[in-house]
């Protein structure tokens, strides 16, 4: 990778740890939880965590009326994501969270609303190469002519991010493809946004209708060979993917809210069921802390 490429990446990716952390405003602190794994801006140690989603429960609520009588009130989904970011920031301790899998905008959106529910800053790892390059055709003609170099860029990009703390890194395929980059992501919470490749197919072709791989006027061959092209990247990332400490599933938070149509599923129900995951990660890391005190 070229010094001068390294530098600017260097240089953006570190841009935020001159600013001072936008702390939330919390009421009725909890008190924290001691992280192997949560990140100083000194001297990070990686974390694994293992556990499971859990399931969204239905966002109503009972609350009393007047004479004693019930009654169902609808309780906004914004409301409860910050809930329940209120409930986890604390024992995160300013550990970063790195979103992998597929690229699609079920992901970007994703990471955005995690960053603004829990203050953290919001990067995108693919972004920092391409502005670091001097663009998206830049960067794509780099990744083209040196595809080592634009690795090296992939794994500059995750040193410098995961030796800050408070950021939701929304990562790149490169994120999984070496295991020198896997182990980056250990220095925080990794998450697998697990996204059905039809979705994904069908959001490129909206959005990609003139690209190379639409050549063809048929639509179902068009399809086909996104597919396909998607099916073989999926393939070659899944391994890395399935490390992840917690996976949110569009299927699964589709299934859970009763949708059928899984463009019925928003960026916000991924959210909430990401920090449920999450909360679920801290209780285990403090369960796990308590049963290793001597008496």
């Amino acid at each position: 990778m070229p010094f001068g490429l390294a530098m600017e990446i260097r240089l953006r990716a570190t841009a935020a740890a001159a600013m001072p952390f936008p702390l939330p405003a919390l009421r009725n602190h909890a008190r924290p939880c001691s992280f192997t794994g949560a990140l100083s801006h000194s001297q990070p140690k990686p974390v694994a965590f293992h556990a499971r989603t859990g399931a969204i429960r239905s966002p109503n609520s009972e609350v009393p009326r007047a004479h004693g009588a019930k009654m169902s009130v609808a309780v906004p989904e914004s409301l409860l994501i910050k809930r329940t970011a209120v409930e986890v920031v604390d024992d995160l301790r300013g550990t970063s969270l790195f979103l992998v899998g597929m690229n699609c905008t079920m992901k970007t959106d994703l990471g955005k609303i995690l960053a603004d529910s829990l203050r953290y800053y919001y990067f995108d790892s693919d972004s920092l190469i391409q502005q670091a390059a001097g663009g998206t055709s830049a960067a794509k003609t780099f990744r083209e002519e040196d595809e080592k170099g634009f690795q090296s860029a992939e794994t500059e990009v995750l040193k410098q991010l995961s030796a800050m703390g408070r950021l939701v890194v929304c990562a790149g395929d490169g994120a999984v493809q070496s295991a020198t980059n896997l182990s980056y992501l250990r220095y925080g919470v990794s998450i697998w946004v697990d996204v059905p490749l039809d979705y994904l197919a069908n959001e490129f072709m909206v959005s990609e209708a003139s690209s190379s791989i639409m050549s063809t006027t048929q639509e179902t061959d068009q399809f086909t060979k996104v597919m396909n092209v998607l099916l073989r990247q999926y393939n070659k990332l899944k391994e890395g993917f399935a490390i992840a400490d917690t996976t949110v599933s569009l299927l699964k938070v589709a299934s859970q809210l009763g949708h059928e149509d899984l463009t019925a599923v928003t960026a916000e129900d991924m959210a909430l069921e990401t920090l449920k995951g999450i909360q679920k990660l801290t209780r285990v890391k403090k369960m796990m802390e308590e049963a290793g005190r001597p008496f």
